[in-house]
């Protein structure tokens, strides 16, 4: 039986995150990074992905919901013998040399209740065997040069499937105890007293809670605003500063089909959204970490051709491969592991990096020379290659168009590199910066336009629509209130949006994306969306539909990257792209509606 993807919550430790179900069962997670092979994958296979569930034997409703301001995890069971609760937490590394833990305790509120527990690791995607050893504190799972160490204040006995079980009975008041962690030694590792487990849960408490102080937004949806820095933190790996697009894999955008991706990486096209949300919530500090990784990516491009995707610790190949022996979550297949968009063309990204440095340097820190010169080459080379196709900003897989939204974002890098250079005196070049720039804007004006349609279009030589073109007021390229960007804003309205749900395209309608199956609506486009009703004055609309997509969130304010046809989400989950928007569409409304 599979939960619905959106019955989870998320919980990390700024290197990796787990998701943990509403039944108490925790069915994804790697270490010991975000990208490491998986020790718990039962979201995309039930009998063989292996899991770490604790519940009661007994329940008929449970709650989940996060501690105030914080990433620690209640989840509440209801039962007629009495009321239990599960806190889980990833406590957060100040050494890097300590080991990751996965701290989960067990409380009951009233009366008696019976428990069940069952670890059962399923090593590197479920295809490595492990050995497993029992002692009287817990057990150990061995699987090659990697181990995992369950501490457990009841013994636990082991399965036939390799796993550590036990049983256990609480009072009321009564609490257990049980740590799963990267073992170090020959043992499961310390058993936690209840002293060294609440100094472990109040130093996390403190953690979160110190963070999100520093958050500057105030505004009408501050709750829905902080939940999303709160998630989007959870998914940025400290090490690097880089931030997942995901930190899930497999999970699919229609429950049968093949549209299942890994998004455990970092996609360039996130860098300007990323600044800009960072930043305008009062998050400097994480901007300039991520300004750090970015820096990293441009300087180590020799000719300035820029991948799409990145590792997360700037590794550039990403084999793409399926994994034949998942059965996919709810039968969606084939499970891929990387992701091969890595090697793809995408035009669009030049102008997310370029929006980024022109974010950062009017908001952040003044970009220095060296900086400049590895982002002059990246310009250079793009003002040679615009004219490209490519697979652009939703990579598709059936063959290179002239996307709009590409020719787009190529105006923009040029735009925003123009406008550093003049506002910093910095050396630009001979001109031709100014001249491509316009040479794109006025081959979009002629052949992104369909008179027909009276509206912009998905790429050259097509009638067809794509959500993304509500960049285009965003990134400034056009007025929001230019009659034809109103028209095709209308144009969107009537062939992709229901209700305040957009789709990104019609599929089969649209350039051929290489794939078979239907997909929701794409949350992100939503938030554009939002964002475009808001620049037009459209604040009534704006409003009602901005608050609609909040009643999208699951029960603890989280989104994937999709929302199905029957309200479900799809898509991998949570997704940073979806939360980054929702930040930046709730600033804009709030600050037009305040200045009403």
């Amino acid at each position: 039986m599979y939960l619905p993807i959106e019955d989870h919550a998320i919980i990390g430790d700024l290197h990796t995150a787990a998701l943990v179900g509403t039944d108490g069962t925790i069915d994804w997670l790697c270490l010991p990074a975000f990208d490491s092979p998986s020790v718990f994958c039962s979201i995309l296979d039930d009998e063989k992905g292996g899991h770490f569930k604790i519940q009661p034997t007994r329940y008929f409703r449970s709650q989940q919901l996060y501690l105030p301001e914080t990433n620690v995890l209640l989840t509440r069971f209801l039962c007629s013998d009495g009321m239990a609760e599960i806190l889980d937490f990833m406590p957060v590394m100040g050494d890097p040399s300590q080991p990751h833990r996965l701290v989960r305790n067990v409380r009951v509120v009233q009366g008696n209740m019976d428990f069940e527990l069952e670890c059962r690791p399923a090593f590197d995607y479920a295809r490595k065997n492990h050995e497993l050893s029992i002692s009287e504190h817990g057990a150990v799972f061995e699987a090659d040069d990697y181990s995992l160490g369950l501490s457990s204040s009841h013994p636990v006995e082991g399965t036939e499937k390799g796993g550590a079980a036990t049983s256990f009975t609480l009072s009321e008041g009564e609490t257990a105890t049980f740590v799963l962690s990267e073992a170090t030694g020959e043992g499961p590792g310390d058993l936690v007293s209840d002293e060294a487990f609440d100094a472990l849960l109040q130093s996390t408490i403190d953690y979160w809670r110190g963070w999100i102080s520093k958050c500057t937004y105030s505004g009408r949806w501050r709750e829905f605003v902080t939940r999303s820095a709160l998630a989007l933190k959870l998914m940025v790996y400290d090490p690097t500063g880089a931030l997942v697009a995901s930190p899930t894999m497999g999970l699919p955008e229609g429950i049968g089909g093949e549209r299942n991706w890994d998004y455990r990486y970092t996609w360039l096209r996130d860098a300007a959204f990323t600044l800009y949300a960072l930043m305008a919530i009062g998050f400097d500090e994480e901007a300039g970490h991520f300004m750090d990784y970015l820096r990293d990516r441009c300087q180590n491009d020799g000719d300035g051709l820029l991948q799409p995707l990145y590792g997360i610790d700037g590794r550039e190949k990403i084999h793409e491969e399926n994994l034949d022996h998942l059965s996919g979550y709810m039968d969606s297949r084939p499970v891929r592991l990387g992701n091969a968009a890595y090697e793809q063309t995408q035009l669009d990204l030049y102008g997310a990096v370029l929006d980024a440095a022109y974010l950062y340097n009017k908001n952040g820190a003044p970009l220095d020379y060296d900086l400049w010169q590895n982002l002059r080459r990246i310009i250079d080379w793009l003002a040679e290659n615009w004219r490209q196709t490519d697979e652009g900003i939703w990579e598709v897989r059936g063959g290179q168009q002239h996307f709009v939204s590409s020719k787009l974002m190529s105006w923009v890098a040029l735009e925003r590199a123009v406008r550093i250079s003049r506002q910093r005196g910095l050396p630009a070049g001979d001109g031709r910066w100014v001249h491509e720039r316009d040479e794109i804007y006025e081959e979009i004006m002629e052949k992104g336009w369909s008179e027909e349609k009276q509206s912009f279009t998905q790429h050259y030589g097509t009638d067809a629509l794509d959500a993304s073109l509500l960049l285009m007021p965003l990134m400034k390229f056009v007025g929001p209130t230019d009659p034809r960007w109103l028209s095709t804003l209308d144009a969107i309205q009537r062939e992709l949006t229901h209700d305040t749900l957009v789709d990104r395209y019609r599929v089969g309608d649209s350039a051929d994306d290489g794939l078979e199956g239907e997909e929701g609506s794409f949350s992100i486009c939503s938030f554009w969306y939002v964002e475009c009703l808001t620049r037009a004055g459209r604040l009534d609309e704006a409003r009602l539909a901005f608050e609609k997509m909040l009643s999208y969130a699951n029960h603890v304010g989280l989104y994937a990257e999709e929302i199905g046809h029957s309200g479900e989400h799809l898509g991998n989950f949570p997704q940073a792209f979806t939360h980054l928007a929702l930040i930046s569409a709730a600033i804009h409304l709030d600050r037009a509606l305040g200045a009403q």
